[in-house]
Order: structure tokens, then sequence, then C-alpha cells
């Protein structure tokens, strides 16, 4: 079974739910471009996440789901309204969702996690959720410790699950190896801010085609909340404070807001512009249709090619 056959879609892509940036309205764009378009409530209030939910709804007629982000305070309400509002598709990271999973599958949500690593991917299936997305650490944002490499295919064999690849994904040859790993399809971010839909400051974007491969760092890993961005002024100061042991305060004074910066003000300069390490392969701002159309085909030129050559 394919992605878009689990999920009623045309594509077997899931848009990323980017906090400060999957909007209503980009959820809605995302859907209505053939694949499935989450909110992203983890830089929201739940009264914010139920108002985006209908500015979703009332721009489309396409499946879309929500992403909530378990350490938000307002989980817990997040988790009610998903189900009074009828959400078809629930994500969730940074946590456990284990307590919402019966009320959720109950309502007749599909509940599919973030995981980073086998053993939660395992523990997650037997709490009953419908599908797993396996993130590697080459993925903007938040991030685990494995690549998608090697990740992937682990969980594919420990779970008896769909498992969605996520991390280092953005044309067709990235989405074939994801189904060759065991995948029954991916989640995109990095690729997708590179849209013409996508609400990020053009400054942002401008960042993320000006990037080369080896352009984004990751902070906050001795601090143990490791996060992918593009290399700045404030990822070389943050680095550069942890390195010399600042304490969790000293340093929440370069990240404090720092998304918001640069996702509405367009600030590349302090602004924490999380990005994958695909970055280096975005060039041109294109409607989201053609992302997804150009990564179907080009995944199957790479079938093509494989099958030509004997692989």
């Amino acid at each position: 079974m394919r992605l878009n056959q689990l999920l009623g879609t045309e594509f077997p892509l899931i848009q990323g739910g980017m906090a400060n940036i999957a909007t209503g309205k980009f959820a809605a764009a995302v859907s209505n471009a053939g694949a499935l378009g989450l909110i992203g409530a983890g830089g929201m209030k739940a009264d914010q996440l139920r108002e985006e939910i209908r500015i979703c709804k009332s721009l489309t007629d396409k499946p879309f789901g929500v992403n909530i982000m378990l350490m938000n305070p307002d989980a817990d309400e997040m988790a009610r309204i998903v189900i009074d509002e009828q959400i078809p598709v629930v994500t969730t990271g940074a946590g456990n969702p284990g307590k919402y999973v019966p009320a959720w599958k109950a309502a007749g949500i599909k509940v599919i996690p973030v995981v980073p690593a086998v053993v939660l991917a395992k523990r997650l299936v037997a709490a009953g959720v419908d599908a797993v997305i396996a993130e590697g650490t080459e993925s903007g944002g938040h991030v685990g410790e494995m690549t998608t490499m090697a990740l992937v295919p682990q969980v594919a064999d420990a779970v008896d699950v769909p498992v969605i690849a996520a991390g280092g994904i953005a044309d067709g040859r990235g989405l074939m190896a994801a189904f060759a790993l065991g995948a029954v399809g991916a989640q995109l971010g990095t690729c997708l801010l590179a849209s013409e839909e996508c609400p990020i400051h053009e400054n942002y974007k401008a960042a993320i085609l000006k990037a080369a491969d080896s352009d984004t760092t990751v902070t906050g890993r001795i601090a143990g909340v490791p996060v992918r961005i593009l290399k700045n002024r404030m990822a070389r100061q943050y680095l550069k404070q942890e390195k010399a042991g600042a304490d969790k305060m000293e340093l929440e004074k370069y990240t404090l807001g720092s998304l918001r910066r640069a996702v509405f003000d367009g600030d590349v300069d302090t602004g924490s512009l999380m990005a994958g390490q695909v970055a280096g392969m975005v060039h041109e701002i294109r409607p989201l249709r053609a992302i997804f159309e150009d990564m179907m085909s080009g995944a199957k030129d790479c079938l093509a090619r494989l099958n030509e050559e004997g692989v």
C-alpha cells in the first residue's frame, strides 16, 4: 500500500508540520496540490489551532491533518479539538502520544507519530498508531541522531504498520530511495519552503536558495535539544556559547522568538532559519503542484533507469 491509498491523497507525500509556517492556508494549498497538508500546532495556542483548522476547511475539500507537538502546554486541549473538528489525520512530535491514541482512534482519526528511533516506533505501534514517520537527522528543525538511510529500513523491519520516510528528500531520487528502504511515502519540509505558496518571508526563501550542501548546522546538541538550522550569526554565537558551557537560560537569549523573527520579519542574521541538509538541492521558487509532480516523475524516471541498467 502506498501512502496516497492510506490517506486518500493523489500523491504519497505529506507536508511537515512546521511551526509558525504550516498555517491553515498553507496546509490547504498543499492538499489542493495533491499531497497531505498539515497544520503545525507547535507555535500555537489551542484557540489559534481551532481557527486555523476552520480556515483550512474553508479553502479545501481535500484531506488534511494536524501536527501536535506534545511539549505544547495546550496539547491536552488540542487533542480534544482535533476530535471535535473531525480531523482525519494527526501527526505528533516531541513525545509519546499514547494517552491520546484510544480517543483519537475511537473518533476515526489516523494517528501517525514522528519517531527518531526504532524503540519509540515499536512502543507506539503497540499503543495502536496507524503508521509512523521515521525522520532522519538530515531534516530541518528538531532532529534525532540517526540518518534516514539507517533509520527507515530498521523501523520498517521492526514494525508491521506503514512507515513514512522523512529527512533528506527533495527530489524523485530521494523518494525512490525511500521506497527502496521500505517506506510507503515521504514527508517533505525544506523543499516546500521554496514554494510560491509557503508563507515565510522572502528573505528566508532567498537564504534557502542560496544555501550550499554544508550550510546547515545543529544547535543544542550539548543541551539535549538538537535543532538543524542554516548557519548564520545567531547559530555561530549559540554554538560558541554552548561549547563554552553556557547554561540553558543563557542560550535561550539567542533562540527565544528566533523562528518567528525568521518567518515573519525575514531576519536572516539572528533568526532561526530551520532547514534540512537538502537546502543545497533547492534552487528555485516553484508552485507546490510543480514540486510534487516533478518528484513523482523523477521517481519514475529513476526506477526506469535502474531497470534499464539491470540493478
